[in-house]
């Protein structure tokens, strides 16, 4: 059986929202590596990653398997999200138009090697700085320059 890379809310959903991450179709106790990363409007790349081992049934379940190791240890369910890091130095993780979602790239990889092994599945999770159907109106007085995010339905 191929494994599967689960993610609930899948596709999309808001960046402060929980994501569960789940693996199935793994071999009972098989050793693997997740790797999350992402590219900002600048195109500098984050990243982070964590090594597990799966369960009896070949399932992982980031909300009750410790990560053993990498950019972070122990369980910590969102740990792939909190712990990127950039790929340079100096660099932090900035949005600049929340109108737009980070699409965050997850991949699992077989075994916990410097080099981990051969790509076993992956998915995308775009994670949006608002709901849909917020407003953004701009906001000018005098010197002071903003934007003003109004919930759906509401009227000006």
């Amino acid at each position: 059986m191929a494994a599967t890379l689960i993610l609930e809310p899948a596709g999309r959903c808001c960046w402060d929202e929980p994501v569960l991450i789940t693996v199935r179709g793994l071999a009972p106790e098989q050793r693997v590596t997740l790797r999350a990363s992402l590219h900002d409007e600048k195109g500098a790349l984050f990243r982070a990653h964590a090594r597990y081992r799966a369960d009896a049934r070949g399932e992982l379940d980031l909300e009750r398997a410790p990560a053993l190791g990498g950019s972070f240890a122990g369980l910590e369910p969102m740990g792939l999200l909190w712990a990127l890091e950039p790929e340079k130095a100096l660099v932090r993780l900035v949005k600049r138009d929340v109108r737009t979602p980070f699409a965050v790239e997850l991949e699992v990889l077989d075994g916990h090697g410097p080099e981990p092994g051969r790509l076993l599945c992956r998915a995308q999770n775009k994670r949006d700085f608002h709901q849909p159907g917020v407003r953004r109106e701009p906001v000018r007085a005098g010197r002071v320059r903003a934007a003003l995010f109004r919930p759906p339905g509401e009227r000006s």
